[in-house]
């Protein structure tokens, strides 16, 4: 019954857009093609399964990243680098079982090796104490609220991971060694993803 984090795949794409279509008010609703831009410019984008099965998927983007996303706007303009997860995702049926954890361990050391800070947000017009308790055990606090396009309030979170990213661009600079688990989990075509 472990969790297995990998990159996504390309027929894997209809699961995801139904999965994502599946999980209620919390999450914002994908069409087929802004489901490929991100396939296609997103710098992480993977998926859990769990006995073989896929529960999850996460997409984030770098901060140099053309994302329309209005929340991601928001960290634009008051932050200039940072790692924006866009949405995560969790089988109704999984929640509650590790597979949130998983990804944000998996994504955490991804982003804290080459920016100083994790941001997401977490939409407050529903009832999620449940997930803004989640991401406070992760050490995100938030540092705003904005009010998205279709009129839904975000609260706006970030962790610093400054820590960490200090001390690899100190030791490191911009090239880390060359090794199998620092590789970029997916090579993308590029950073742009329209509306």
């Amino acid at each position: 019954m472990s969790i297995a984090v990998r990159d996504v795949r390309e027929h894997e794409l209809d699961s995801i857009l139904a999965l994502n279509n599946a999980a209620g008010p919390a999450i914002l609703p994908l069409d087929v093609d802004r489901l490929r831009r991100f396939y296609d410019h997103a710098e992480y984008f993977r998926i859990a399964e769990r006995d073989g099965a896929l529960v999850g998927f996460l997409v984030g983007f770098g901060s140099g990243a053309r994302h329309d996303s209005s929340n991601f706007r928001w960290f634009s303009e008051r932050h200039q680098d940072f790692f924006y997860i866009d949405r995560v995702v969790v089988s109704s049926r999984r929640r509650g079982g590790g597979v949130g954890r998983a990804f944000y361990a998996d994504v955490q050391s991804y982003a804290e090796l080459r920016y100083p800070l994790l941001a997401c947000e977490v939409f407050l017009e529903h009832d999620n104490d449940p997930v803004r308790l989640f991401h406070g055990s992760f050490g995100f606090r938030e540092v705003g609220q904005n009010i998205m396009e279709s009129g839904i309030r975000a609260s706006m979170l970030t962790k610093d991971m400054s820590c960490s990213y200090d001390w690899v661009r100190q030791r490191y600079g911009d090239t880390l060694p060359d090794a199998d688990w620092l590789v970029r989990p997916r090579n993308v075509a590029g950073a742009e993803v329209g509306a």
